[in-house]
């Protein structure tokens, strides 16, 4: 790490700057110390910014890598397990299950992210075209995320750029103006929970689309080789950590985690607006160490749920 000087009319900015490799890439990070330093503040602020600094390379390395070592055998066969004695295979929803389903997951997974409709509010909405006197956006986001469960229905795509895209945009293109667009230059993002606690700090902005190649290319070699629910969990969990849209992360991110699973044999599953802290604490387990045994928990438990759907 090293001490960069850039004069200026009336003084001189201090950063501390530092480069490092990735493949054949080189990344450079630079913190701004201030203006005018005197020699002890300058140190002061270099040890500061020298911790946020490995901060941000721990962050590039585990959103790179979504499995650092490969998983055992046991570990395997335990999924493989789960997903046997849980008889979890797509089992063929009627018409009426699915639009039992999409009103569920419709009005949780926007929930979770602070819309204000109820439950039969959405219903109404959904099967009745019936609006109630709340945000527009919230009533745009309802058709919204049901097109959106419909359109993975029929898709034949596991995972990529536009189909990614194309989730954000069906999601909210009656909502937000930067629809099916990810985030552009200068737009970094921080996600906290309703008490204040970070979540996710997302990746940085130039490595959005490289990052999600990168994901793309370990999902289409590694999906004959784990179970669909390890695949779910893996592309769900980095996909937020990536976090690559300005807002709407969330919803498309379970919207992903469903069209994997249906993808790979296994219903659509949906995470429950008063589980929100225990989803919540699974991301920040995997982005920690990358334990995805608390995500796989709360898949199975949202899926007994599921089963209640008549």
């Amino acid at each position: 790490m090293y001490i960069e000087k850039r004069k200026i009319k009336n003084g001189i900015k201090y950063y501390l700057g530092h480069s490092f490799r990735e493949g054949t890439k080189i990344h450079k990070i630079r913190k701004y110390l201030g203006k005018d330093l005197n020699e002890k503040i300058l140190k002061e602020r270099q040890e500061k910014a020298e911790g946020l600094i490995l901060e941000e390379i721990n962050q590039y390395k585990i959103i790179k890598d979504p499995i650092q070592t490969p998983l055992s055998k046991e570990e395997i066969g335990f999924v493989e397990n789960i997903e046997k004695n849980q008889k979890l295979k797509v089992f063929h929803l009627s018409e009426k299950q699915w639009i039992l389903f999409s009103e569920l997951f419709t009005y949780n997974t926007n929930a979770i992210e602070g819309s204000e409709l109820s439950r039969k509010e959405v219903k109404e909405i959904l099967e009745k075209d019936k609006w109630p006197k709340k945000s527009k956006g919230d009533i745009a986001e309802t058709y919204g995320v049901n097109d959106a469960i419909e359109f993975i229905r029929n898709t034949k795509e596991h995972i990529s750029l536009e189909l990614i895209k194309e989730f954000h945009k069906i999601v909210f293109k009656n909502s937000k103006e930067f629809a099916g667009e990810f985030r552009k230059k200068g737009e970094e993002v921080v996600v906290r929970d309703g008490l204040g606690n970070i979540v996710h700090m997302g990746a940085p902005q130039s490595r959005v689309g490289s990052l999600l190649n990168e994901l793309i290319f370990w999902y289409n070699k590694n999906k004959d080789k784990y179970p669909g629910l390890i695949l779910a969990s893996v592309i769900h969990n980095q996909f937020e950590n990536i976090h690559p849209f300005a807002d709407g992360n969330g919803r498309v991110g379970r919207l992903l985690l469903n069209n994997i699973l249906l993808k790979n044999g296994l219903p659509p599953v949906n995470i429950d607006f008063r589980n929100r802290r225990e989803y919540y604490q699974s991301l920040q387990e995997y982005q920690k160490s990358h334990n995805l045994r608390p995500t796989i928990d709360l898949l199975i438990k949202e899926y007994k749920n599921l089963k209640k759907i008549k």
